[in-house]
């Protein structure tokens, strides 16, 4: 009996595991938006939710195990199941308690996708009662797979339902005769162009905007099913797409009558499966094509495949360039001086209105964002002197990245809302103003496709230009950046992989003192800035 209770204690540690499985398996889901096309362009974390244990090969080894050891060796085989899977069971429960669990966002559909799985195991233990050790072998195989299964069914009712919700919002969008729609893609400043237009037509109109990263059909279409008034005069919708169609449909919906191309990389590229399919979506393709008679499509100018996309349009168009030495442009910048906490620049367009701006944005890469909301808002009324005072309610936050002071008056940037190339690249320009020694600490990027490789050396030649000290937290691409690293003649620092948030800390604090500075690029764990700056 005493054995007995071993036993099942035992297995109920082992369940810790496997909680910590499922767990795992729906916050991938979450953070890929439920999509199995992102899911595969993450290779590594997407094997690690189909098989996210180590002892897949034990598994293995143990149920052949039967076979040659018959009914003598079931004892040998069931300690051994038990030995390793309460191995595994101590080792979650050691996450458990030092707060490294993989945990996702109890939302209703998290909640289902959790209780599911769960009801499963439970009724197959019924089955295997006699049996629970075959019970732990088969569950340890089939529960991430049952977990990916059983998120794909609920995407049925949920697709029928997003249908719905598109149409009703579609409906509202045609009702609303007097609503001027502007939507903004591209593959980065989306969200800092959004917000810095929005700032600046608010001095006339009456505007509605996506709030933080809603850029996704079913978040765009809730807004305008709960937010969208008859007064609004002006919807800035965001757009995001991950292949190729996925903005025809934004388009769609929302009917936008003024389009915005930001900047065009190879963010996603793996995601869309060639640049052509990128270009169309994300790149502006599919916005301008939609745009009707009497719209206006507005440009990057210093991107090369914004500038194809211009030169291509046949409607009304504009451009907005940091020079009007390169391109014949209709907004241009002058006198352009980067601080630690501020920009300032003269902006000038075709007709000869000339303004200073001083906006408390971070980096030399916003002027283009800036100059493209002023154009727009200077196209639909607004003046240049409204527009600068506008830019007093402008904060760091609104273009992503935030200057904070650190443990030990060490400078922290966190740009750790998302990370590009070209936002990668534009945040190390900035990291450089500062005088004294220079980290960075950051993940490889993902989803880059065939591109990858060139592009994380790219950075690293970069980082091996400016930075003291490199910190990357996962292997994916470690090697192309120390590389690059080391390429740049002036190979002076270090180049580290670490991922450990405490191991992270104490590195920086003892590399660093007062005045030197951390640039946190990307998806960093939020346990390390915390560490930095609490």
């Amino acid at each position: 009996m005493f054995l007995s209770y071993i036993i099942y204690i035992l297995i109920l540690f082992w369940a810790t595991h496997a909680i910590q499985k499922v767990f795992y398996c729906i916050y991938f889901w979450q953070l890929k938006e439920y999509r199995v096309d992102r899911m595969l362009g993450d290779a590594k974390r997407f094997a690690k939710a189909i098989f996210p244990s180590m002892a897949v090969i034990p598994v293995i080894i143990l149920l052949l195990l039967p076979i040659f050891l018959k009914y003598k060796g079931l004892l040998v085989w069931n300690s051994m199941v038990l030995v390793i899977f309460c191995l595994l069971g101590l080792y979650s429960v050691i996450l458990l308690l030092k707060k490294r669990w993989s945990t996702p966002k109890f939302t209703k559909k998290a909640i289902i996708l959790l209780l599911l799985p769960m009801a499963i195991l439970a009724f197959c233990a019924t089955i295997f009662i006699n049996n629970l050790f075959l019970f732990i072998v088969i569950v340890e195989i089939t529960l991430p797979l049952a977990t990916l299964l059983i998120t794909e069914l609920l995407q049925i009712p949920t697709l029928l339902i997003k249908k719905s919700i598109y149409k009703k919002a579609k409906e509202k969008i045609k009702q609303s005769k007097n609503l001027t729609v502007i939507g903004i893609t591209g593959s980065y400043g989306k969200s800092s162009t959004k917000e810095f237009l929005y700032e600046f037509l608010s001095k006339k109109y009456k505007v509605l905007k996506t709030s933080g990263n809603t850029n996704t059909e079913i978040g765009i279409a809730a807004t305008i099913l709960k937010d969208l008034k008859p007064e609004h005069e002006i919807f800035i919708v965001e757009m995001a797409a991950y292949r190729k169609g996925e903005i025809k449909l934004l388009c769609e919906i929302t009917q936008p009558k003024i389009g915005v191309v930001t900047g065009v990389n190879e963010q996603h590229l793996a995601l869309f499966g060639s640049m052509k399919n990128l270009l169309m979506a994300e790149g502006g393709g599919e916005l301008a094509e939609a745009l009707p008679q009497d719209g206006t499509l507005f440009v990057n100018g210093d991107n090369k495949y914004c500038l194809d996309l211009y030169k291509n349009f046949k409607g009304l168009k504009r451009v907005y360039s940091l020079s009007n030495k390169i391109i014949d442009a209709d907004i241009w910048s002058d006198s352009v001086t980067v601080h630690k906490d501020n920009i300032s620049f003269l902006a000038i367009n075709k007709l000869g209105d000339l303004a200073h701006f001083g906006v408390n944005v971070l980096g030399k890469q916003n002027v283009q964002n800036l100059l493209g909301a002023i154009l727009i808002a200077s196209e639909l009324g607004i003046n240049f002197g409204d527009i600068s005072e506008a830019c007093k309610n402008i904060s760091s936050k609104s273009a992503g990245a935030i200057l904070k002071k650190g443990k030990h008056n060490i400078y922290i940037i966190d740009s750790s809302y998302s990370a590009n190339p070209d936002g990668v690249l534009a945040d190390l320009e900035y990291l450089s103003i500062f005088a004294n020694k220079k980290v960075i600490v950051m993940p490889c990027l993902i989803e880059l496709g065939t591109k990858s490789s060139e592009i994380h050396e790219k950075i690293g030649r970069k980082i091996g230009k400016i930075c003291d000290l490199a910190i990357i937290t996962n292997k994916d691409k470690f090697k192309e950046i120390e590389e690059g690293f080391k390429k740049t003649g002036k190979y002076k620092g270090k180049c580290v992989l670490c991922n450990k948030p405490q191991d992270i800390y104490s590195m920086i604090t003892l590399f660093c003192k007062e005045g030197d500075a951390v640039l946190l690029e990307g998806r960093v764990p939020a346990k390390l800035i915390k560490l930095l700056t609490e």
